[in-house]
């Protein structure tokens, strides 16, 4: 069976809309590295269930994208995904409404136990430098192509550059 991601079949203009996911810090995490290794696999969205917990990781690696590898991160925190969804390279990962980021890619290192979601930050920084506490709300958001707003404009951008145009 041929993967369609191996042979850039599948982008993001696939995705006409996308629900917002509701999620709720479990764990807050503190600490950096710089020789992370995480090889960010090649698809671009994965699906969850509800109540599914990830790891979001950050990194200003400006070239982290699927199929890289990133190596310089910030450790965020585990969140409960309070629905079912699908996240998707380029959403907004927002902390009590305020954009932190864009999801970058997803690691497979530690599956099947849990999803690595890589968060591009301007800033590396921990969630505990961040002040996020347990409970809070994180949302990644989702999107209506039919009504593109300056976000949506960012994922377009985001796409294209998946693409390598």
């Amino acid at each position: 069976m041929s993967d369609p991601y191996e042979r850039n079949l599948v982008n993001s203009d696939f995705y006409h809309s996308k629900a917002d996911i509701s999620c709720r810090i479990v764990v807050v995490l503190e600490g950096m590295l710089d020789n992370r290794g995480l090889n960010l696999i090649r698809p671009i969205s994965r699906a969850f269930s509800k109540g599914t917990v990830i790891e979001l990781i950050g990194t200003d690696d400006p070239n982290a994208m699927p199929g890289r590898k990133v190596d310089k991160i910030s450790y965020i925190g585990f969140v409960e995904l309070s629905e079912s969804g699908v996240l998707l390279v380029g959403d907004e990962v927002q902390w009590k409404g305020k954009p932190i980021g864009r999801i970058a890619g997803f690691d497979d290192t530690h599956m099947p136990n849990h999803q690595n979601t890589i968060v591009y930050l301007k800033k590396r920084i921990s969630g505990k430098e961040l002040g996020i506490n347990l409970n809070d709300e994180i949302t990644i958001k989702g999107f209506n192509n039919k009504e593109l707003s300056s976000t949506e404009e960012e994922k377009v951008i985001t796409s294209k550059k998946i693409k390598g145009k």
